[in-house]
């Protein structure tokens, strides 16, 4: 049966066919991908119901559905959010930009430091802060009506005592709280308009909403750096993930809006794909 599943899911290009096969027959039988490996599945083994169940979501793979949609789960550091169409899944890259924010708000000399999210989706950035700084409040903002049901689900299940979820666009957000944040993070949308993306998984299934942000990409951003200077206070932290050709331009804008200690960050494979702040 894995060995099947490798198979098809090679035949149709999928990047990692084995650890997409182990992840769905774990997701089926609720075994873990170690689990799925050691107990070398034969079909006697597996009923019928459950082989039918698992060769629906290997096809489902092979037509490039992403996992998480298959499986309606995202792994995101210490988290298991949900998510599915109409909501952006998180990627590993967004695990080692939000570090960034978790840094700075543990570091924030108050009992309670302020947080917000802007363009929140799964809730991955507000809720990664949220219990990895337990102390703090964090505000969630989001303004598509289709992920929306995704964010709240998922703040309902892990951060219901902590996280503010809000319907706003990230421009013209919580005035309310101007001048009194202490750090905002964000992964807005940062793909130009005429640029299509490589991987289908992305193409055909993340919204574009979630993704492309005008002719060179950085509108969304231009909207988060005033939003961003506006709510924070005196010495407060931004931090923003973007593709790794964009630091320059994003560092010119958050410069010209009259941030301080703009400075891009390489992740593992040496792509600056953070940038980091003072108001």
């Amino acid at each position: 049966m894995r060995t099947h599943a490798i198979a098809v899911l090679t035949e149709a290009g999928v990047p990692s066919p084995e650890a997409d096969a182990d992840l769905l027959i774990g997701h089926v039988l609720g075994f873990s991908r170690g689990q799925v490996q050691a107990k070398a599945l034969i079909r006697s083994a597996v009923d019928a119901e459950q082989i039918l169940a698992i060769t629906e979501a290997v096809e489902r793979r092979s037509l490039r559905e992403p996992v998480q949609h298959i499986t309606g789960l995202a792994p995101f550091r210490l988290l298991e959010l949900a998510v599915g169409p109409g909501v952006f899944v998180p990627r590993p890259e967004t695990e080692f930009v939000v570090q960034f924010a978790i840094d700075a708000l543990a570091a924030v000399a108050s009992p309670e430091p302020l947080a917000v999210d802007l363009g929140s989706g799964s809730g991955a950035i507000a809720l990664a802060m949220a219990t990895e700084v337990p102390h703090s409040r964090v505000v969630a903002v989001e303004n598509s009506p289709a992920a929306l049901p995704w964010t709240r689900r998922n703040v309902q299940r892990y951060g219901a005592d902590r996280v503010r979820l809000v319907f706003a666009d990230l421009a013209d957000a919580l005035p309310e709280l101007d001048g009194t944040v202490d750090v905002v993070a964000s992964n807005p949308p940062y793909i130009p308009l005429g640029a299509v993306p490589r991987d289908p998984e992305v193409r055909l299934f993340d919204p574009e909403a979630a993704l492309y942000s005008g002719e060179d990409g950085l509108d969304a951003v231009r909207a988060l750096s005033r939003t961003a200077l506006r709510l924070l206070r005196p010495g407060g932290a931004l931090v923003i993930e973007h593709g790794e050709l964009q630091a320059a331009s994003i560092a010119a804008i958050l410069r010209a809006d009259g941030f301080t200690a703009v400075d891009a960050h390489r992740d593992l494979l040496g792509r600056d794909r953070a940038t980091t702040a003072r108001r």
